[in-house]
């Protein structure tokens, strides 16, 4: 009886299995396929699509609201410690002033004597309330128009619903060509009733494609009408859109046919393209890379290097809101002990000068080096994957971009733990790399760090391939802007672009990139 029970169960997952196949033959015939599936947990259901023609990809408004509200007040709670109050000097001039539209909401600016928080500003320009703000605004994953049928979040609050359209049918029929007229044909994410209020708030301005509705097109108005709540503002025919659509394609102008004989457009391409290029080679080598795990932290110990006879460290003035929680001759005898092994070439510029020749990775360090010299286990590599999420700003997924924030977060909380700085009044520990115990310590703190930043880096590596190959055509994204033995060549259309900085030299205490 057993054994009929289990071959009845058999034969009965054998039909089932059956079915599902016709089910999605079936749906795969039609000329519109919605995909409406129960929230699922965790990230990413990978389902490639074998076309990649150019189709609109709807977010209703309920799902892409919700998520993006979701993500705000995440974001809010990540930053609250570093916060500045209401009535802070900085957050003085929080309305935008002449003809732009105003901008008044809970978001202030991140206190630039925060430790921990403060090298947001410092180092990615998050100034005034617009940082938090800029870090704060949803975007979608571009994955959504590489074939991934489904996108869902962390948990079911987050997820995305979405329908695909890739022909016309009566019931989508002036939304899809709505939205292929504003793309150029190109297609793209469409996040239904999306206004422009959205902009510059919730959403992000750049890349956004308002998809205007037809003065004919009244039941799609009505529609409209009937699910916004200031019933006011739908007299303005600027706001009488079907939403706003996100493709890099159309904002890097993809539809427009590249002459042979167009030098200045192919240059202008190859000039625009070039940082993407340089960010995904930072990021392949890097996680090709061999971890550094004795450098323990003594950068910041170095900008505070100052031997007698020596002249006063510069950089001193960084954290100049600490005391410092040990002597100037500990400090002394922790850089002098056996060096330091510090690969981050943009660490080295802060150095005071009379550290540079104690660093075993150069004195003198040209910006491309950091090809060869980035490594998985360094905290500040951690640190600068938000410099180089937030290039992407407008195409890269919200889920990422604030799983990267928090490691961002975590890898600065060692920083500075790990400093000669008190900064125990902001929650931080004290990690004593001066004493082998504490050595031991950051070693181990930095292996997990190093693990979870592990599949973070290959997310981000992925999204800018995405991305770029949405972007731009095959024959521009030739070539690879990180062979420094490519000269710039005006003359040369079709090879990779070397920004000038990209061959500057660093020194402790010289000049910004640029200027070097």
């Amino acid at each position: 009886m057993s054994t009929l029970h289990n071959f009845t169960i058999a034969i009965d997952r054998h039909l089932l299995l059956l079915c599902n196949l016709l089910l999605l033959q079936l749906a795969s015939s039609l000329t519109t396929t919605e995909v409406n599936m129960s929230p699922i947990s965790p990230s990413l259901i990978a389902s490639k699509s074998q076309s990649l023609a150019p189709r609109i990809i709807t977010i209703s408004e309920t799902i892409w609201r919700t998520a993006a509200s979701n993500h705000s007040q995440r974001i809010k709670s990540i930053l609250q410690p570093g916060l500045t109050p209401l009535d802070h000097v900085l957050n003085s001039g929080r309305k935008y002033r002449g003809n732009r539209r105003h901008i008044v909401d809970e978001w202030t600016a991140l206190d630039p004597t925060n430790p921990i928080y403060n090298f947001l500003v410092e180092y990615y320009g998050l100034k005034g309330a617009k940082g938090p703000r800029r870090l704060a605004r949803w975007a979608p994953d571009l994955k959504l128009l590489r074939g991934a049928d489904t996108i869902v979040g962390d948990d079911a609050s987050s997820s995305v619903h979405h329908t695909t359209v890739t022909q016309s049918d009566s019931s989508v029929d002036v939304v899809y060509k709505a939205a292929m007229k504003a793309s150029h044909g190109l297609g793209g994410i469409l996040l239904e009733n999306a206004n422009l209020d959205d902009l510059g708030g919730t959403l992000y301005l750049r890349g956004s494609v308002p998809v205007p509705m037809e003065e004919s097109d009244s039941m799609l108005q009505s529609s409209i009408q009937s699910t916004t709540a200031n019933t006011d503002d739908n007299d303005d025919p600027e706001q009488q859109l079907h939403g706003i659509l996100y493709n890099p394609a159309v904002f890097y102008d993809r539809h427009l046919p590249i002459e042979e004989d167009d030098i200045e457009r192919r240059k202008k391409l190859r000039k625009t393209i070039a940082p993407f290029q340089w960010y995904s080679s930072i990021l392949q080598t890097t996680m090709e890379s061999e971890p550094i795990l004795h450098c323990y932290g003594l950068h910041e110990w170095a900008m505070q290097y100052h031997p007698e006879g020596s002249p006063p460290p510069p950089s001193a003035k960084y954290q100049s809101s600490l005391k410092l929680r040990v002597s100037r001759e500990v400090i002394n005898e922790a850089v002098e002990r056996k060096g330091i092994r510090c690969t981050h070439v943009d660490a080295l510029r802060f150095f005071a000068p009379a550290a540079g020749p104690l660093n075993h990775h150069g004195h003198e360090l040209e910006r491309m080096d950091q090809l060869r010299l980035e490594q998985k286990g360094c905290v500040h590599a951690h640190m600068d994957l938000l410099k180089i999420g937030l290039k992407l700003h407008g195409f890269i997924s919200s889920e990422l971009l604030l799983e990267i924030l928090e490691l961002s977060l975590a890898a600065r909380q060692l920083d500075v733990e790990a400093s000669p700085y008190d900064a125990t009044e902001y929650g931080a520990r004290i990690v004593p790399v001066e004493t082998n115990e504490g050595r031991k310590m950051y070693r181990d703190e930095q292996i997990v760090l190093m693990q979870r930043s592990e599949p973070i880096r290959r997310r981000l590596l992925d999204a800018y391939e995405v991305f770029m190959k949405l972007a731009f055509e095959e024959d521009v994204l030739g070539g690879d802007s990180s062979d420094k033995n490519i000269a710039e060549d005006t003359s040369n259309t079709e090879g990779p672009y070397i920004a000038p900085e990209r061959l500057a030299t660093a020194r402790p205490g010289g000049l910004p990139w640029r200027k070097s």
